[in-house]
């Protein structure tokens, strides 16, 4: 059975020429007679019917202002629309897969290789109950498209997805795109660059709407899923809770003056009123199914009790729904649990307290639908239903809040200060024994309400702990009971969270503690100190009883971004894998379960790439089935804005994390090879070494101004965070996006591989050309790690457009430019000889649809290019050009489907 009307080459030619009718009637005929031939003649020169992009030169520097802006908003436009068309191709893929077409990294497949293999019902449970699998979405700035926008581009979608899925007449066909032509037309009219920043408070309403409107329905969808999948191997084997969602949106003060309390307040409050409203809605439309006969069916004893009890806490109510729903007692169960979701935002008492009181509720109507032998009702209506109340509770989503270390340091000094505490005059291992007295003493340490003579600073952090306590309070602890903590170098860091969070009563020890303190560990020193900070941690009373409480959990933050703009792309991932082996190993010594959290970001040189390879490229002694990760930027759309492609995550999720849980279980000690390890230690530090001689190469900062849009990227209204830590001019002070952001559009992506080449070629020249590479092929056919890091280089490779990169680098001085630009094309040059030799392949995309896409988009992200290049080589521009090289930004990052 066809299930498509359509293919994405179809789609790419109607919507491509759509854009060109509505540009014409837009603007004009001429306009669009431009457009055309800036297009034909970028496509002439990728198809070498042109030697030379001379005439594409010609055309852009003809363009009058106005023209200018016209062409960045009809390619922009483009770009926009035919990823929208990929999307639809990836969902035709997952529906062909589900109408019996097998997808790589399938759910499906992995659990009938486990049947296969012996795997035996016992030990999937076990697999299954270990894994816990937690996104967590953030507001990093790295999307550059208006919600405005988004929201256009979601409506169109749905209208391709009519086109191609349903069956329609002629006259419903031409409606449906009429209605396509009138959403693009108003898109061409819709600006497309933000006038303002983003506020914290969009930026959390924007992970908000991904949760309400695709994840909370996929969730119970997908577990039908994977329960459906393992009893077609295995009897009697139940899904256990496999996904919690997370977010920092509204919580991440780090670097962020504009998150207040105020800001989080709103945000739990919002939270929990769409959870408490999704819920309401679930019962009325369960209520609807559930009008079974009391007569004919009897009442379990669970759900008598219940309704026993509910006529004792709302007499009133219960009299109503008995009068309302004779002899249904399903249904006046129903009523009860609306009217104590209705109070769950009321100052009226009987509300629920939490999401497993809710839960408690619906499971006492699935034991008496079990028992009366309505097992299909059940597992069509309720188990959905109870699935979407594990997972999102009545937070929705729980927050993480985050500071840097510096700012709780301050707040400590400042505060015990007035207390006569020379806190800044300790040393460490001083401030270690302070705080664990403290924490351990019954009385508190601060005035917390006249804290005194204290800075701004200060007033903030305290105010956030004390808030901390509050939210708690009020929505409950697992709504918000995490504390990360950036830049984190010392146990004193963690012990002052800890502390901090003791004397607002969020900890009282030996009994209570209701926060993960989790050190974000990103910088080379913080990575090698792991073990000693840790190490000190387990050891300390005061820790290690918090630890206790905590049902020995430890979670520790990998911070991806800063440690590879600090050390480069090969040596960060090597510190990062090594560091955790250790961490894992220190962790499994002190009997205590490590939690890793990647923090990743969506471009290959800030931890991104595919997750479920990343996952299966983690060391074997840090699978312990629990991971957290970071979801950021456009990553979030691309991968959860469509209801199939969302469910389609969760599945290569799942499948990615028990295949590793498995492999660590019957190897819990990864078996690395000494060459592999003696290889990877010789070029690491030599790539580590090129990297940050570049880095440091004086001139090097004035070059990245001059030759990458780094201004522009700044100034974007991307995001409520600013670009820079401080405001000064340098690559340590500048953020990891902006630095990944400005590269990226210029096509020379040197983040995602520079050094790489002068690291393996350390290597050959140590141990000889024919040996050397005869161990790279072997640690690359058969060790994960390196197979995925060469594979992301790879494709950071792929994406590097040198050619392009030189309109830019022709933007700098001279002497700058004869310095850096050569070197940097030698090294991307190297880098491709050296990845093909040792992987084998004839190209560096190894995926064919890839491949296809960037075959797609480069001849129309080049006159983008060129054009964002002529507009920032000259001096003076006026507010109109100003306008539309912001326009290319935006384009630019459509096109290459990525930013930082």
């Amino acid at each position: 059975m066809e299930l498509h009307n359509r293919d994405v080459r179809t789609d790419v030619r109607e919507l491509g020429a759509l854009v060109g009718d509505v540009l014409a009637a837009q603007a004009s005929t001429e306009a669009y007679e431009t457009v055309e031939t800036l297009r034909n003649a970028a496509i002439a020169y990728r198809r070498g019917d042109a030697s030379n992009r001379d005439d594409l030169h010609e055309a852009v520097d003809g363009l009058s202002t106005t023209r200018e802006e016209v062409v960045a908003r009809a390619f922009t436009t483009y770009f926009e629309l035919i990823n929208l068309a990929e999307e639809r191709e990836r969902v035709r893929a997952v529906r062909n897969a589900d109408d019996g077409t097998a997808l790589h990294d399938s759910f499906d497949a992995t659990i009938a290789e486990f049947a296969e293999n012996g795997v035996d019902a016992a030990e999937l449970e076990e697999l299954l109950a270990d894994v816990l699998i937690e996104p967590t979405f953030t507001a990093h700035p790295t999307e550059a498209r208006r919600s405005t926008v988004k929201s256009k581009l979601r409506s169109i979608a749905n209208h391709l997805e009519e086109l191609d899925e349903r069956n329609l007449t002629d006259r419903e066909r031409r409606a449906v795109w009429r209605d396509v032509s009138a959403e693009v037309t108003s898109l061409w009219g819709t600006r497309q660059v933000r006038q303002r920043a983003p506020e914290p408070e969009d930026e959390a309403r924007n992970v908000q709407w991904y949760l309400e409107n695709t994840l909370f329905d996929v969730v119970g969808d997908a577990y039908e899923e994977f329960e459906e999948t393992i009893s077609k191997e295995y009897d009697d084997v139940d899904c256990p809770k496999l996904f919690e969602f997370r977010s920092w949106a509204g919580s991440d003060r780090d670097g962020n003056p504009f998150v207040t309390p105020e800001v989080t307040d709103e945000t739990l409050e919002r939270q929990r009123e769409i959870a408490v409203e999704k819920y309401r809605d679930r019962c009325k439309r369960l209520s609807a199914v559930l009008s079974q006969d009391g007569d004919r069916y009897a009442d379990g004893d669970a759900l008598a009790r219940s309704l026993a009890a509910d006529a004792e806490r709302f007499p009133t109510v219960v009299e109503e729904a008995r009068e309302r729903y004779p002899d249904e007692p399903y249904r006046q169960k129903l009523r009860l649990m609306r009217e104590r979701l209705d109070r769950v935002n009321d100052v009226r008492p009987g509300e629920y307290p939490d999401g497993d009181a809710f839960l408690g509720d619906l499971d006492i109507i699935a034991e008496s639908l079990r028992a009366d032998g309505q097992e299909s009702v059940l597992e069509s209506f309720v188990e959905p239903f109870r699935r979407q109340v594990d997972t999102f509770g009545l937070t929705l989503a729980s927050l993480d809040l985050r500071d840097h270390r510096e700012n709780h340091t301050k707040a400590v000094a400042e505060a015990v200060g007035v207390e006569g505490v020379d806190y800044r005059g300790m040393d460490e291992s001083e401030r270690v024994d302070f705080l664990t007295e403290a924490i351990l003493q019954e009385d508190p340490v601060i005035d917390l309400d006249e804290p005194g003579d204290v800075s701004e600073t200060t007033e903030r952090v305290l105010q956030r702990f004390e808030s901390f306590a509050e939210w708690q309070e009020e929505y409950g602890q697992q709504a918000i009971d995490t504390y990360c903590i950036s830049m984190t170098e010392e146990p004193s860091h963690v012990l002052e969270v800890l502390f901090l969070s003791d004397q607002v009563g969020v900890v009282s020890l030996p009994d209570h503690c209701a926060v993960d303190v989790v050190p974000l560990l990103e910088t080379e020193s913080a990575l090698n100190g792991a073990e000693r900070i840790l190490g000190t941690l387990f050891e300390n009373e005061a820790y290690a009883a918090a630890l206790e409480t905590r049902n020995e959990v430890q979670e520790v933050m990998l911070g991806y971004s800063d440690s590879n703009k600090e050390n480069g792309f090969l040596a960060a991932n090597w510190d990062l894998y090594e560091n955790q082996r250790r961490i894992a190993r220190f962790c499994r010594e002190e009997e205590v379960t490590l939690r890793l959290f990647h923090g990743r970001g969506g471009s290959i040189s800030r931890g991104g790439g595919p997750m479920n390879e990343a996952l299966l490229a983690l060391p074997n002694e840090t699978v312990t089935g629990q991971v957290k990760f970071t979801e950021q930027g456009e990553a979030i759309a691309e991968k959860y804005a469509n209801p199939r492609i969302a469910e389609r995550e969760l599945e290569q999720m799942l499948d990615a994390q028990i295949r590793a849980r498995k492999e660590a279980n019957e190897e819990p000690v990864e078996n690395v090879p000494d060459r592999w390890v003696e290889a990877m230690e010789i070029m690491a530090p030599a790539a580590r070494e090129t990297y940050r001689d570049l880095l440091n190469t004086d001139g090097f900062v004035s070059y990245f101004e001059q030759a990458t849009p780094i201004s522009v990227v700044e100034n974007l209204n991307l995001g409520s965070r600013p670009a820079s830590r401080s405001g000064e001019r340098s690559v340590e002070d500048l953020r990891a996006i902006p630095w990944v952001f400005s590269w990226t559009q210029t096509r020379l992506i040197l983040p995602g591989w520079y050094a790489i080449a002068s690291g393996i070629d350390a290597y050959l020249d140590e141990v000889g050309e024919e040996e050397g590479m005869e161990v790279l092929r072997e640690m690359f056919d058969e060790w994960p790690f390196f197979r995925t890091t060469l594979d992301n280089a790879s494709l950071a490779l792929a994406r590097t457009e040198p050619e392009i990169a030189a309109e830019y680098a022709d933007l700098a001085d001279d002497d700058l430019r004869e310095r850096f630009f050569p070197e940097l094309v030698g090294e991307y040059e190297r880098g491709c000889e050296l990845v093909l030799a040792i992987s084998g392949r004839d190209q560096l995309l190894r995926r064919e649809w890839l491949e296809e896409s960037l075959d797609r988009r480069n001849p129309y992200v080049d006159p983008l290019n060129l054009l964002q290049a002529n507009l920032l080589g000259r001096t003076h521009r006026t507010d109109e050009e100003e306008r539309t090289l912001r326009l290319t930004v935006n384009g630019i990052a459509a096109g290459m489907k990525n930013t930082g």
